[in-house]
């Protein structure tokens, strides 16, 4: 495993973290990708941190409080060797935000507790608007006061599409966002985001680096999907463009006999300097150790890494939707 900085944070993570939503499963109702079950969820931690996992990513949403909970209990002996980050502002499935600080101040508590610490890495903002973050200075105070009375070490901004990064980091100074970027969705090199946040020594965690699991190969637009699986909900186009997606890249995977597809898809989002960790989903033991091999085989050569952008600009991956 190979590790980064985040950002000017002071923060060292490592390049492959963990994606935490999938463990927080359908507790209370809530939506990721179905059900989980928590002791193979306390195994999946335990063997990523075996494998030189050291930065978690989380959210209060994510199961509700759940994903924090399987996290605070298995990293509790751990906690001084891992960095946890874990996020505030969505108050229900529905969407619904809020951001006000007597929103903020009760939820790093209520999640202070359920990861059973007494801070939190960093903690960052779930989805707000950019309008919200531009009017609302509140938001911004409040954040740094938690940083000063220890209960965090450094915040950010987990953005809803990485148009509004530019905003969040060049116009209202934050120094970390976490943002969607794959092999099929490179807004965050075509608008400019990875080039300013690299000038600015901004934090870059990347999300969504399988696409929900389509870029592995092992899924198609027919499978069918628990009722708490968001993949359900995508439109079938969506799901076909997204499914056969991995296939555009086999010539390029094939250079290189030990990969997966997984592993290609995660070497690509790790060529890129301004990227401090990528935080694929991780399920399972077996998920664990196909992606922390990804750091092993390393960045891909900067040939390879052109080939991909060609055929990316080649072709569209939405039928509409936005991830």
């Amino acid at each position: 495993m190979r590790y980064r900085q985040l950002g000017s944070t002071g923060i060292r993570v490592s390049e492959i973290g963990f994606g935490a939503w999938g463990i927080g499963g359908n507790k209370n109702g809530a939506v990721a990708y179905g059900p989980a079950d928590a002791s193979e969820s306390r195994a999946a931690v335990l063997r990523a941190f075996d494998s030189g996992v050291t930065f978690f990513d989380t959210s209060d949403f994510y199961g509700f409080g759940h994903s924090e909970e399987i996290l605070g209990e298995t990293l509790k002996p751990l906690r001084a060797r891992v960095a946890i980050a874990t996020k505030v502002g969505i108050t229900g499935a529905d969407g619904a935000q809020d951001f006000s600080r007597k929103h903020i101040l009760r939820s790093i508590d209520d999640s202070l507790a359920r990861l059973r610490t007494d801070y939190v890495d960093l903690y960052q903002l779930h989805g707000p608007p950019v309008s919200t973050l531009r009017h609302d200075h509140e938001i911004r105070g409040t954040m740094e006061e938690l940083k000063q009375r220890g209960k965090i070490r450094a915040y950010g901004v987990s953005l809803r599409s990485p148009e509004e990064g530019v905003a969040a980091i060049g116009e209202l100074g934050y120094q970390c966002v976490q943002v969607n970027f794959n092999l099929i969705d490179q807004r965050a090199i075509d608008n400019g985001l990875f080039a300013l946040c690299g000038q600015q020594r901004a934090g870059v965690i990347v999300r969504t680096p399988l696409v929900f699991g389509y870029l592995t190969g092992r899924y198609t637009a027919n499978d069918e999907f628990d009722l708490a699986d968001h993949r359900r909900r995508w439109n079938p186009e969506q799901r076909e463009q997204w499914a056969s997606a991995h296939r555009l890249f086999q010539d390029l995977l094939d250079t290189d006999s030990r990969q997966t597809p997984a592993q290609f898809a995660l070497r690509y989002c790790l060529s890129f300097p301004e990227v401090s960790t990528i935080i694929p989903g991780m399920l399972t033991r077996q998920h664990v150790s196909e992606n922390v091999a990804a750091s092993d085989l390393g960045a891909l050569a900067p040939e390879i890494r052109e080939k991909v952008m060609d055929i990316y600009r080649k072709h569209d991956f939405f039928a509409g939707n936005r991830i």
